[in-house]
């Protein structure tokens, strides 16, 4: 299996303003997101061999794909848009404020208790960890140990792959922290999972190579 890095899209509005997004159409990367993609490729380009990087993979939504574009561009790749990266679906919280929405009464059970909330009209995080989980498996069974594979993604589906990869409870997925344009790195195989990098923004600090990481 291959090392796989998963970097979250670069900053927005939505970001900015602490709206949820979700699969809103139309949702672009602002200036400071676009330097981010900008750096993002220029540092991945600068520590990653180029014969290494074999895939970029990215969510279809709008913000995703701008972020993948100078990254793809910097290997010479193209984007492989992948709907099992998508962002949840957030249904009915679409487009509100986390400040409003922190005062509703269910607020206490999306930090608490997320795997027994389901947005309405929208994803449960069970159904969105078991989508990102499930395409991370699909993606890296195509390639060998010595590859990379990078996937640009969304801050909740990182952060549900990391806890669920490194064995943390879905409950606890929220002590997470992965900010926008930042790289997430993974090692996966035969069963035995390797965090090797956690919210690292321009660096990748931790062993590239498997043997590194002390798997065989």
């Amino acid at each position: 299996m291959p090392t796989i890095y998963l970097i979250r899209h670069g900053d927005n509005d939505y970001v900015k303003t602490g709206r949820l997004a979700g699969h809103l159409p139309g949702v672009h990367l602002n200036e400071n997101g676009r330097q981010q993609a900008l750096d993002l490729a220029e540092a991945l380009s600068r520590q990653l061999p180029n014969e290494r990087v074999k895939a970029i993979y990215s969510s279809p939504l709008e913000r995703a794909m701008e972020t993948a574009d100078p990254i793809a561009r910097a290997f010479n790749l193209e984007i492989i848009p992948r709907p099992g990266l998508i962002e949840i679906d957030y249904g009915e919280w679409q487009n509100k404020s986390l400040k409003g929405l922190s005062r509703t009464k269910v607020w206490k059970r999306v930090q608490a208790a997320p795997s027994l909330f389901a947005f309405p009209g929208g994803d449960s995080f069970s159904e969105a960890q078991n989508r990102i989980v499930n395409e991370i498996k699909d993606l890296t069974s195509r390639h060998d140990e010595k590859e990379a594979v990078l996937c640009v993604s969304h801050g909740d589906p990182i952060k549900l792959a990391v806890a669920y990869f490194i064995g943390l409870p879905m409950d606890l997925f929220q002590r997470l922290m992965v900010a926008p344009a930042s790289i997430n790195g993974l090692f996966i195989d035969q069963g035995v999972s390797r965090l090797l990098t956690l919210n690292n923004e321009l660096s990748i600090s931790a062993p590239l190579h498997s043997q590194d990481s002390g798997a065989k």
